[in-house]
């Protein structure tokens, strides 16, 4: 019992005097106006008729020790079962501090040196636009995470959902931003 009690008693403190980590981290987007996507954010098929440009995004407040940034899209209303991962970058160096609008192209030209595009789930190392069924509205949300290494064991074959587990479970701090769109039926 007293081991038991020892485990609360730990929790209840961590719980009342940790901060998390990612509380000073922001993360914004001058072409996600009033959190809704604009159709550039859009994908080009699927029956949507976008320009599939991933957005302009900018983040402040890294943590100390902060060696890389990786960046994800993820959608988790898609009817998958699983969501839906649009873009996921990696090995973003800690110098960065924002990624242009369109950086998210097939060859990632716009990506600052070293960094990587994973395999979205469209089977892309690229950006892919918001594209719901006909009638729906997704929410689509963008996040930086703040990693202590510089470059994850990864290279391009690896997934998003791969990417996202390293992000998870060891980023310094993160910031998302959650933008919607929705489909005329």
């Amino acid at each position: 019992m007293s081991d038991r009690l020892t485990h609360v008693t730990a929790f209840v403190a961590l719980a009342l005097f940790a901060q998390p980590a990612s509380a000073q981290m922001r993360l914004f987007s001058s072409d996600v106006e009033s959190g809704i996507l604009e159709p550039d954010q859009v994908l080009a098929g699927f029956g949507c008729d976008g320009a599939n440009r991933s957005p302009a995004l900018a983040w402040t407040g890294a943590p100390k020790g902060t060696a890389s940034f990786v960046v994800s899209a993820y959608d988790p209303d898609a009817p998958t079962g699983s969501g839906f991962w649009h873009w996921s970058v990696f090995n973003i160096p800690a110098s960065a501090t924002f990624l242009p609008e369109g950086a998210g192209q097939i060859g990632g030209g716009r990506l600052p040196e070293g960094s990587i595009q994973a395999r979205n789930d469209l089977s892309l190392n690229a950006y892919s636009g918001a594209c719901p069924p006909p009638g729906r509205s997704h929410r689509y949300i963008f996040t930086v995470f703040a990693m202590p290494e510089a470059v994850l064991p990864l290279d391009e074959t690896a997934s998003a959902a791969l990417v996202g587990f390293f992000a998870n479970t060891s980023a310094l701090g993160r910031a998302s931003l959650t933008a919607t769109y929705g489909r005329a039926e």
